[in-house]
């Protein structure tokens, strides 16, 4: 199987990585010189291109699948529509109208787009409730990668993955020290949203689906602090309550819906499907990143 990742990236590379020890063909697109030696790094072909220049894309060869995981990198609301509304609109219409179509698309999206739920259980099954414009865009983005491909004769499906963390996105710092504010963290291992993606691929799944890739326990704040802090030997960190943080003249709106956005993430599809997690909770997750900071503490002394 040919895939294209467009916009391969943190997770990109590790697909990228897991399809080619399966002897699968992967493509890395992005558009940086930077970008590029990345992906040759990782083993494997690389092609330079912006996901939202239809010419630009040209350059990459007919593949069999495309992935569409690109980022707009931080930014605010205008610049996640032109990467996610547009480049996905853009990348869907040039390999749709080539001769050789690919088969499939899978678009990665985020658990964002549900909003607040008060802490309540969230599927695939529960309406959308953006609380921000860059969530609003990333759920268009989602209709367009299930409506607009069986136009050009492909299917496509959504891979919604919850807070991305893994080698180098540990951020142990933040909740050693804190403080911490309540609510629920929903998350998944890099290696785990690159390996349900090569999943559903390989095994031909979810066509027109939404799947959410999130690991087998959504963690209370608080309680993930405090555990992260015995792991690692230290104090547990300051606490907050919502209100308390709120209560800061200097957050962004944006933060402050943040703060007030709370949910239990379901994977009960994706295991179903079969996919089995490398790292089915933090607990295993986060072994190696505590190991070295409790090796680094030992040197440090």
């Amino acid at each position: 199987m040919r895939v294209a990742i467009l916009g391969c990236g943190y997770v990109g590379l590790e697909l990228g990585r897991q399809l080619a020890a399966r002897d699968h063909d992967p493509i890395g697109v992005r558009r940086s010189d930077e970008g590029v030696a990345r992906i040759e790094d990782a083993g494997f072909e690389a092609v330079q291109a912006d996901v939202t220049d239809r010419e630009a894309l040209t350059a990459v060869p007919d593949v069999d699948a495309i992935v569409f995981a690109a980022s707009s990198g931080g930014r605010g609301a205008e610049a996640a529509r032109e990467v996610y509304v547009e480049g996905l609109q853009t990348a869907v219409e040039s390999f749709g109208e080539r001769e050789h179509a690919p088969d499939r698309l899978v678009y990665t999206s985020s658990t964002g787009v549900h909003g607040d739920h008060d802490g309540d259980w969230v599927d695939e099954t529960t309406p959308l409730e953006p609380t921000t414009d860059k969530t609003a865009v990333l759920a268009e983005a989602e209709r367009i990668a299930l409506e607009e491909p069986p136009e050009y004769g492909f299917e496509g499906t959504v891979a919604r993955f919850a807070g991305l963390y893994g080698p180098g996105r540990y951020r142990l710092k933040r909740y050693l020290e804190g403080p911490v504010t309540a609510g629920y963290l929903n998350m998944v291992h890099r290696d785990d949203a690159a390996g349900a993606v090569r999943y559903l691929l390989c095994g031909d799944d979810a066509r027109g689906e939404v799947v959410q890739v999130v690991d087998d326990e959504p963690a209370a704040k608080w309680d993930f602090a405090d555990w992260l802090a015995e792991e690692c030997g230290v104090a547990q960190p300051p606490k907050q309550t919502k209100a308390e943080r709120l209560a800061d003249d200097d957050l962004s709106d944006a933060a402050r819906r943040r703060i007030l956005t709370s949910k239990r993430c379901s994977n009960e599809k994706l295991r179903a499907l079969g996919y089995e997690l490398a790292y089915p909770t933090f607990r295993e997750g986060y072994h190696d990143a505590i190991e070295r900071y409790r090796t680094d503490a030992t040197a440090d002394r």
